[in-house]
């Protein structure tokens, strides 16, 4: 077990917030798993797509502030699906079996990818009010395996697990960052080897957004400034792709900053889904937008976030 998954906050995440189990398809073998907390009243909530490594509790530092603000917050976790349609029509059902409106998605590496997949793939629905964007990319071809990708479902879980651990720095002095890299280490050796094949396969299969048909939503792109799995070419190839995105630069945090620096990256959220307040789309209970999000948040945002021009 790792140390943030010994921390008070984990353990009363997991003591508080039940984990839900929801099949949508019709022969009920497609299980997704979910968090959901804050007002079920909301219709637009924001849903969490995690990384390849992580299951959906990877974001209960955000879950447990958000929702203390009164925002309410879904984070899932996707059952085995081996194309971004299959995945993206799975993620269709579940909002409508969850009876959701236009929702807002924030996803990181290729919870990322998916994200935007799906914001295509809903565009004539209106599904997806929003994007937060982290460390992520816009070209599964970036990782150079679109041609072995097809032949991950056979490969043994040790060979699977040995292709994640290889982007994960485990030698970091920083101590929040190494806790981060310990906590998806023990949530990577707890996924079986078809639900890492699936996602390596989604990551890896030759697939690519149309960014130019996302232009009209509101995008927030977080990323870092220290060593991580994205290359600064990626980066900049994101920024291209979203000209009129706000910016959120961390000046450290790794491959998981939504760990490492939770509370930055909980203010990022904040700033971006303030922008809905007053509007049919809020995350938030229109009663709570006034008194539950901190008065500097505004002057805040003015000094940690850029607009792209």
């Amino acid at each position: 077990m790792s140390e943030l998954s010994r921390s008070p906050e984990y353990l009363s995440f997991r003591a508080n917030i039940p984990r839900r189990k929801i099949c949508v398809d019709s022969d009920g073998r497609k299980e997704w798993i979910l968090y959901d907390i804050g007002p079920k009243s909301i219709s637009s909530p924001l849903i969490c797509f995690p990384p390849v490594s992580g299951r959906a509790d990877i974001y209960f530092q955000q879950m447990l502030t958000l929702s203390a603000t009164g925002f309410r917050v879904i984070s899932v976790e996707y059952p085995t699906y081996w194309t971004v349609q299959e995945f993206c029509e799975g993620f269709q059902q579940l909002l409508n079996h969850l009876r959701l409106d236009r929702v807002h998605l924030f996803g990181s590496s290729v919870g990322g990818f998916l994200a935007q997949k799906f914001a295509e793939f809903s565009l004539s629905s209106h599904r997806v009010e929003s994007l937060i964007l982290c460390n992520t990319f816009i070209s599964t071809d970036i990782f150079d395996q679109t041609i072995s990708a097809p032949t991950f479902w056979m490969l043994p879980a040790v060979m699977l697990k040995s292709m994640v651990m290889g982007n994960l720095d485990k030698g970091n002095t920083d101590l929040e960052i190494a806790k981060s890299i310990e906590f998806v280490v023990c949530s990577l050796d707890s996924l079986g080897q078809k639900e890492l094949a699936s996602r390596l396969t989604l990551n890896c299969r030759n697939c690519k957004v149309d960014t130019k048909k996302l232009h009209e939503l509101s995008v927030t792109i977080i990323d870092v400034n220290d060593d991580c799995a994205v290359s600064q070419t990626v980066k900049d190839e994101m920024y291209k792709s979203y000209p009129n995105a706000r910016l959120a630069h961390l000046k450290s945090g790794a491959n998981f900053p939504y760990l490492s620096r939770a509370a930055e990256v909980n203010l990022y959220l904040q700033i971006h889904l303030r922008q809905f307040s007053d509007t049919k789309y809020s995350a938030m209970e229109p009663e709570m937008e006034e008194t539950n999000i901190d008065a500097d948040v505004p002057e805040i945002a003015s000094s940690v976030m850029e607009r792209k021009h």
